[in-house]
């Protein structure tokens, strides 16, 4: 076991052989506080006090922000800097101060001295993290550099990177001890010295005269610096202190601490080991620690005391075996604050007790009556919240009247109510790929909001005018009510539009209400088609972007619920049809609550790129000789879809540049009207349009329930919302964050999913494309599964393998060993867009799998 867990029994604090950071970082040196005889050596500085922080925020001496802290290297955080140029750099445990990642934190910027020296050519490989849910996390570092999780390290620390597998980094913080210490030898070297590797920021060159031999940072220029800072206190914890991992017994059988403790070791490595207490572990762990190696338990943080290196948890629960599906996928949800337990008896009191529910002659007179109407709904066939219907009917005029009917989810969910407080509470169901977490009680979800067919349902709706070229000549909202005529599936629709003189028989479509005939249905489907091609086109002639990433589907086995099969989730003309409909609705109801409530409307921005990141990833395009205009959405959207030519390889090459772009992209945001002062940051950079929300999903996310109220108050249906401006806005702020979680639990779970599907049905054999080039591994996108991988030269059978730069692009050639004794080696050349095999074997360890590269034929 490793030293780390030995116990000094007079220090519940500071073990001997350092902490879980293994070894102070060259930040965590300076900033150590001395220690004074006969009083216990503090690790981290005590917290500022609340007045400080106040001041020196508003005298502009520290700086506030979220905390992200490197998956891959957990020693390196960040936050984003106000100028929104270069992330701010936080290095190591101790000047990160006990925070976690995803908290508010408010830091001291260190003197500049401190700071870090950056190559000037942009070759500072790692000066900025990614959002992880920006992007996917086996994904993460996925895209040109696999270091886009982007710690900056001086580049050496590139070097070392490519040499340990990615499992050492996820899974032994044991190893880690040595690795790094060498880091830490390594990361001393000059910063001119060494580095060859590239990357999206990776730009590098070898010359060693280019960068700045000063390793002082006092004499060089800003633009070569990176400014690092420590944290002096926590606004909020935004992290939900929650951790899977596994229990240890200590090391030192002889101390006190032993009878008392046990080390739990989280999967997560941004998040501290903890002591927890014996007496919550189960009873026979002490004598057959053995029979909990492979047990996943969670813990929750509860404390973490300034002299001592490990935090003290309290273990919740023991969740089962790692590796398997339930345990694995309830960790996650624990970790990233999910509420998944049944809805209290308070919540479901709000519902409708008298069943079957049936609509109020009352509430009927309010509404226009639709039921008549051919309306229907297109879904998932595995979909049960139906939000959304629509319907299409040729005027006499030869115009359309086109509707959106949305489930009245505010008629049920009233404000301040037991069952809106938890509603608000989790902003938005989760989807699981073998379940979903609702946001409302099924009643709600399945039964009376849920658009089934045959139904009265309760809807708000926004009709249209509109012509056959798709130009809206007169808009209507209200209170409606409706009746589907049939719930097809995207397949059904796909079918009709792909064959449009086929009579469909009933035997191959889901029951269709008698008052409709198919061919009806059918003729609506293929308007709406045809209007929402003219719609899609001008919305991209008018300067949208679209980045579509791979999508990952399972199947799963009926009896035992494993994956069985997966594959690459297909985007076609009848979802974005649907697309269309629903992003016109929503830009319609953004003007809408806008106008009538200008402090009060719920809107959803979306900020252009990150200027840092689009910077590299322009020069990194320019290097290997790719053609893409940048200038706005509109056009990096046209560079994208014209740069690929039309062999069978373009999709892929253009799959990659996806990813890539998608990097230096922000996440969009709710906020309310009334908190933002300049209206051009209402802009939603991805659609080019001034305004835009969410209305189309009620039964999923509580920012379109907020919207519903807004709009009703708005046509005088209701009286005005109740929440002030600031009120809307912080539950804006957490519809974000419960959104970004649930982003990234969507992930995990496929990760989870495809993990087990490897272990399953592996090995899998694929062809891939290179995405970045390093100087002893490369990254590829494997094609049939959309997964990102990292491949090391040192785990393939080669006799050596050399890194150059051809012009400005990155290039490895491998030497494979011959198969034969006789024969020659046979060279590979890897550079980016390179087609290669791989196979992706599962390693042993729980949900960990490699990628290896299939000898070239």
């Amino acid at each position: 076991m490793n030293n780390s867990d030995r116990i000094n029994p007079r220090q519940l604090g500071t073990p001997r052989g350092g902490s879980y950071n293994a070894v102070p970082t060259s930040g965590d040196r300076k900033n150590r506080n001395k220690p004074t005889r006969g009083r216990k050596k503090s690790i981290f500085e005590a917290y500022m006090s609340k007045e400080d922080v106040s001041a020196g925020l508003k005298r502009g001496e520290l700086i506030q922000g979220p905390l992200r802290i490197n998956p891959k290297k957990y020693h390196e955080a960040f936050i984003p800097s106000p100028d929104g140029i270069r992330d701010i750099f936080i290095d190591g445990v101790v000047a990160r101060n006990r925070a976690l990642n995803g908290d508010i934190v408010v830091v001291k910027l260190l003197p500049k001295e401190q700071w870090k020296v950056i190559k000037p050519d942009g070759s500072d490989k790692e000066t900025e993290a990614a959002h992880e849910s920006d992007v996917p996390e086996d994904t993460l570092g996925t895209c040109v550099p696999r270091e886009t999780p982007q710690g900056d390290a001086k580049s050496p620390d590139v070097i070392i990177e490519a040499q340990f597998d990615d499992d050492d980094a996820e899974h032994g913080q044991d190893h880690l001890q040595d690795t790094l210490a060498d880091d830490i030898k390594k990361l001393s070297l000059d910063t001119g010295e060494k580095a060859k590797a590239v990357g999206i920021s990776g730009v590098h060159r070898m010359k060693q005269d280019d960068g700045p031999e000063v390793n002082d940072p006092r004499l060089l220029a800003d633009k070569f610096l990176q400014r690092t800072a420590k944290v002096v206190y926590i606004l909020e914890k935004k992290h939900s202190r929650a951790a899977t991992g596994f229990i240890k017994l200590l090391a030192d059988k002889n101390s006190e601490l032993f009878r008392r403790c046990a080390m739990f070791s989280p999967v997560d490595h941004r998040v501290p080991r903890a002591y927890v207490s014996l007496a919550d572990c189960p009873p026979d762990f002490v004598t057959r620690p053995e029979d909990y190696s492979n047990m996943l338990f969670i813990c929750r943080i509860v404390d973490w005391k300034e002299d001592s290196n490990f935090a003290t948890g309290q273990l919740a629960k023991s969740l089962g075996q790692a590796g398997e599906i339930e345990p694995e996928t309830e960790g996650i949800l624990m970790e990233y604050g999910v509420d998944f337990s049944e809805f209290s008896p308070e919540a479901l009191a709000c519902l409708p007790q008298s069943l079957p529910w049936v609509i109020s002659p009352g509430e009927l007179t309010k509404r226009r009556d639709l039921r008549k109407e051919c309306i229907f709904t297109i879904d998932p066939s595995t979909a049960k919240d139906l939000d959304d219907a629509l319907s299409c009917k040729q005027l006499p005029d030869g115009n359309f009247e086109v509707g959106v009917h949305i489930a009245d989810v505010s008629y049920f969910v009233l404000e301040e109510t037991a069952l809106d407080k938890v509603a608000s509470e989790r902003a938005t169901s989760v989807y699981l790929v073998q379940k979903v977490i609702p946001m409302l009680p099924k009643l709600l979800c399945e039964e009376l909001c849920s658009l089934n067919p045959m139904r009265d349902r309760l809807t708000f709706s926004v009709m249209w005018k509109v012509t056959p070229e798709g130009k809206i000549l007169d808009e209507w909202f209200g209170r409606t009510v409706i009746c589907s005529c049939v719930k097809l599936s995207y397949d059904h629709a796909q079918s009709m539009i792909e064959s449009p003189g086929k009579v469909f028989s009933p035997e191959e479509l889901p029951p269709v209400s008698p008052q409709h005939s198919i061919a009806e249905i059918q003729q609506a489907v293929l308007n709406l088609h045809r209007i929402a091609q003219h719609l899609r086109k001008q919305r991209f002639i008018d300067g949208a972007l679209r980045l579509d990433q791979l999508k990952l589907s399972f199947t799963l086995d009926q009896e035992s619920g494993m994956p069985q099969g997966c594959y690459i989730y297909q985007y076609r003309d009848s979802n974005k049809l649907v697309e269309e409909f629903m992003l016109l609705a929503n830009m319609a109801v953004a003007h809408q609550i806008y106008r009538s409530f200008p402090e009060q409307a719920l809107l959803r921005r979306h900020p252009p790129p990150q200027t840092k990141l689009l910077k590299d990833l322009m020069e990194f395009c320019n290097q290997v000789g790719l053609d893409i205009d940048f200038s706005s959405a509109g056009t990096l959207h046209k560079s994208l879809n014209e740069t690929f030519g039309t062999d069978k390889y373009s999709e892929a090459r253009k799959e990659v540049l996806t990813n890539m772009f998608s990097r230096p992209m922000q996440m969009a945001l709710y906020f309310c009207t009334g908190v933002l002062e300049d209206e051009t940051l209402f802009r939603h950079y991805a659609l080019n349009v001034p305004f835009y929300t969410h209305f189309t999903s009620p039964i999923r996310r509580y920012a379109d329930v907020i919207v519903h109220r807004l709009l009703s108050a708005s046509l005088g249906a209701s009286s005005p919302i109740k929440m002030e401006k600031e009120a809307i806005q912080r539950q804006a702020d957490h519809c974000n964050d419960r959104k970004m979680a649930s982003k990234r639990v969507q992930e995990l779970s496929a990760d989870l999913f495809f993990a087990i599907f490897v272990r399953e049905c592996g090995p899998l054999e694929s062809e891939a494309m290179v995405m970045g080039v390093l100087n002893e591994a490369f990254d590829v996108l494997v094609l049939k599964f959309g997964v990102q991988k990292r491949i090391y030269c040192n785990a393939l059978p080669l006799l050596g393998f050399h890194f150059q730069k051809v012009g400005r692009k990155p290039e490895l050639t491998l030497m494979w060993e011959p198969e034969e004794l006789e024969q020659e080696s046979v060279p590979q050349v890897i550079t980016i867009f390179t087609l290669v095999e791989v196979v992706l074997t599962s390693d042993g360890v729980p949900l960990k799998y490699s990628a290896l590269l299939k000898r070239p034929s």
